[in-house]
């Protein structure tokens, strides 16, 4: 594992973190929050530095199925955080609040719900796609090459049962209506206990790497059969 692979992986894990962090935002307040979004800003513009092959390669090779679904979810998780970055240092009262921005506070609290909500949503997704590649990762800390077939359902149980929580999540939380931006205020309930809404959406991000990976190992699968066919 190479020293740039290392720096990949702890910036990953860093904006995951920072993602659930930053969805809990009436547990730690205006301040935190802000910095924490600023911290976020600049991992993603590491991320897009450590990855400037993606970018270079965007218009080369043949588009597989897989291929251009992952390229069309990054091009939109890219598009949310931008909305979210932008959206945040216009809101701004404490990181940001030495620039002259005037005006624009309506436009861009409407812009921040949806880039927090389908933001979410994306990023879980874009892991989902890379899952293989975490679970590569993880098999050579373990130093086991390949799970047993056993050990493979349990997960895909596992996983199945998380999903199922995390659908009820969706549901109960009302995703639906900030997605579509149906209200321009979030309920956010302060009493709540912090582990529980953790719980949540951390189920809720299970969802979204259970239906990305496993439709990814389905879309492989089939376009296997298609070349055999062919």
């Amino acid at each position: 594992m190479t020293t740039k692979f290392k720096i990949k992986i702890g910036i990953d894990m860093l904006m995951t973190m920072g993602l659930l962090f930053l969805s809990g935002f009436q547990f730690w307040g205006d301040i935190a929050h802000e910095w924490a979004g600023a911290a976020m800003f600049v991992l993603f513009i590491l991320h897009h530095m450590l990855n400037i092959s993606w970018h270079r390669n965007l218009f080369r090779g043949t588009y597989t199925w897989i291929r251009s679904i992952q390229t069309f979810l990054d091009l939109l998780l890219t598009a949310a955080m931008a909305v979210q970055m932008y959206s945040g240092i216009v809101l701004s009262r404490y990181v940001f609040d030495f620039l002259p921005i005037e005006g624009g506070t309506a436009l861009a609290r409407r812009l921040h719900i949806l880039g927090a909500y389908w933001g979410f949503l994306l990023m879980s997704l874009h892991l989902g796609l890379h899952w293989n590649m975490i679970l590569g990762m993880l098999r050579k800390l373990t130093g086991k090459k390949t799970a047993a077939n056993g050990h493979r359902l349990a997960l895909f149980l596992l996983g199945a049962g998380i999903s199922v929580y995390g659908l009820w999540v969706f549901v109960k939380r009302d995703f639906m209506t900030y997605l579509f931006l149906k209200s321009e205020f979030v309920f956010m309930d302060y009493s709540e206990p912090p582990v529980l809404f953790y719980l949540d959406y951390l189920a809720l991000m299970g969802l979204c790497i259970f239906i990305a990976h496993y439709g990814a190992v389905l879309c492989r699968k089939m376009t296997k059969k298609g070349g055999k066919a062919q």
